[in-house]
């Protein structure tokens, strides 16, 4: 086992990896963290298939020896593997207890038009989703129904904050991910290129089971904002407005388990 190479976490390498931790310091270098163990594995399987690239792999000592196919991964595609002690990777960690992995990953969000390129079936759009926990949650259930992307439109949170990539569980690696792109231009985009706008509202006319009848249409599934949901704009331009039923006593859904009712509703009538 090689020396820790980073063992002061004041230290301008630590530092400069650390300061990926802020928004706009991701946004200049287009790159961000990846931590634990099933963010690091994903992120170099997407870089074995040329989906990704990792940059490097700062690991500590006891981590390598939990994982060593992790360190034999980094090594068999290229990747560097920086060892670092304790201290450092505690500084360079989110969360209360690190799992003593971080891998500094380079962009891997898409544009709008490949995305559109490769004929969609099934997309989920979130409008101004504001809290990384769902999001994160969406783009695992997206990726578990099969969905073939995911756009991040209007004001939504930041896909490469710590807690949106720790919530995906790998899985922003595993489809393509749209970002930076307005509400109005992701919902034209999608219906030009034939996907039918399924907005998700307390108020819609049509009922889920009812609205996912079509096995051959492509569907876009928007969800709004977790505190007054989807625009009146919205509303407006959606090919139909659907709600789930609620049959108990609570107040609504959240984000993410409205996603993962309308998504796997689609994917099974596609499927079908």
């Amino acid at each position: 086992m090689a020396s820790p190479e980073l063992t002061d976490p004041r230290s301008a390498r630590v530092r400069r990896i650390r300061r990926l931790a802020r928004r706009a310091s991701r946004a200049d270098e287009r790159r961000f963290l990846a931590e634990g163990a099933q963010a690091v594995r994903e992120a170099l399987a997407a870089h074995r298939a040329d989906t990704a690239h990792v940059v490097e792999l700062i690991v500590t000592a006891d981590a390598a020896e939990r994982h060593p196919d992790l360190i034999t991964g980094a090594h068999d595609t290229g990747v560097p593997v920086l060892w670092a002690s304790d201290a450092v990777l505690a500084v360079l960690s989110e969360t209360v207890t690190p799992q003593g992995l971080v891998a500094v990953v380079d962009f891997v969000d898409v544009s709008l038009t490949s995305v559109i390129d490769g004929g969609p079936r099934l997309v989920a759009v979130l409008a101004d989703v504001r809290d990384p926990g769902n999001a994160g949650a969406v783009l695992r259930v997206a990726d578990a129904a099969g969905a073939d992307a995911v756009v991040f439109a209007g004001d939504t949170i930041d896909l490469y904050n710590g807690k949106v990539v720790r919530a995906s569980v790998g899985s922003l690696f595993h489809l393509p991910v749209v970002t930076g792109v307005s509400i109005p231009a992701a919902i034209t985009g999608l219906r030009d290129a034939g996907l039918a706008l399924l907005v998700t509202d307390v108020t819609g006319d049509h009922e889920l089971e009812s609205a996912v009848t079509q096995r051959d249409r492509p569907v876009a599934w928007v969800f709004g904002n977790e505190a007054w949901g989807v625009t009146d704009a919205l509303v407006a331009a959606a090919d139909a407005v659907v709600r789930i039923p609620i049959y108990g006593r609570a107040e609504s859904l959240n984000v993410a388990t409205a996603a993962a009712l309308c998504l796997y509703a689609s994917a099974r009538v596609q499927r079908s």
